[in-house]
Formats: C-alpha cells, structure tokens, sequence
C-alpha cells in the first residue's frame, strides 16, 4: 500500500488521507507565517498481544507519526498505524521503524515542494538511545538516516517516536 492510500488518524481532524494531512499541515504554517516551523517524524513499535494468523504467531504494530511544531507555539499531529505479521529481532525493527520514518518524511517533502510549502525544518526521531538495550544499533541507524540527507534526533529528544508515535502504538 502506498503512502496515497494509507489513511491518518488526527486527535484534531480525525480520519485523513495523505493529501489531507499535508493541507493540514500546510494551513498550519501559512496560517501563522511570522513563526519558525518543524516537521518532525518519528515512528515506534510493539509486539501485538494478539495472536497472528502466521505459524509464528507474532504481529507487531508500527505507529508513524507526522508532525508540526509551531516553534514556541504548540503543534499538531498526525499518525498511522500498521500491523505486520511476522518476527522480528529488535535490531530489525529499529531499521524498520527507521525506514518507515524516512519514507513518510520523503513523501512529506515531496508533496510540500510541489504544493509550495518551504521554511520549515525536518527531522526524523527514532526511538534508540545510547543507553538500553538500543544502544548496539544507534550510531548504524542514525548513520543510515544521515547518510539518506535527513537530520536525526534519539533518545531523550525524541519525542516524535517515543511520546507521540509511542502513545498510539
């Protein structure tokens, strides 16, 4: 399923498509333009309780939020969930929820270009740190996230993934 496709959920808006979400988000800075603004993406993970119809029996919930902060003045979000029926190990969820992260974010930008939307900037939060059990896999993700031309934020400072994607996962 394509990004087109997949439908977000907004505490504000409710349930929204993609070129939704990004109407939105655009509204957001052009209705308060004398602000500084930053987009901000960021995805968490968790292993579903409920049994899978997979051998395994493992499924795992990716969260993927997007969103908007009104430097100095609050923000607004949105997120999408998707459950996956398969194992994985820790280490491949963290590239998982990395590469769901930057997908979102480079479908993100490309929209705003071509909808004339600019003066913002963009991060990808992941949900690792240098401490915990993340911390044999946050200098290879941060690298790759870089290394994609994206800005990057871990643990502790980043909230995209481990309070706002964390509170619907």
């Amino acid at each position: 399923m394509n990004e087109e496709e997949k439908k977000f959920v907004s505490p504000t808006y409710g349930q929204l498509s993609f070129a939704e979400v990004v109407f939105r988000m655009g509204k957001y800075m052009h209705d308060e333009p004398t602000y500084k603004y930053r987009v901000i993406v960021g995805t968490d993970s968790q292993e579903n309780g409920k049994p899978a119809h997979v051998a395994h029996g493992k499924s795992f919930d990716f969260v993927t939020a997007a969103i908007i902060h009104r430097i100095g003045a609050g923000g607004i979000y949105f997120w999408q969930r998707e459950r996956v029926a398969r194992p994985y190990s820790l280490k491949e969820r963290m590239y998982e929820e990395a590469t769901r992260s930057m997908v979102l974010a480079q479908n993100l930008m490309e929209r705003f270009e071509k909808e004339g939307f600019f003066g913002f900037d963009l991060e990808i939060h992941v949900d690792i740190g240098r401490v915990g059990e993340t911390r044999e896999v946050v200098n290879e993700v941060v690298g790759m996230i870089r290394g994609s031309g994206f800005a990057v934020k871990v643990k502790p400072e980043a909230y995209g993934a481990s309070k706002v994607a964390d509170r619907h996962v």
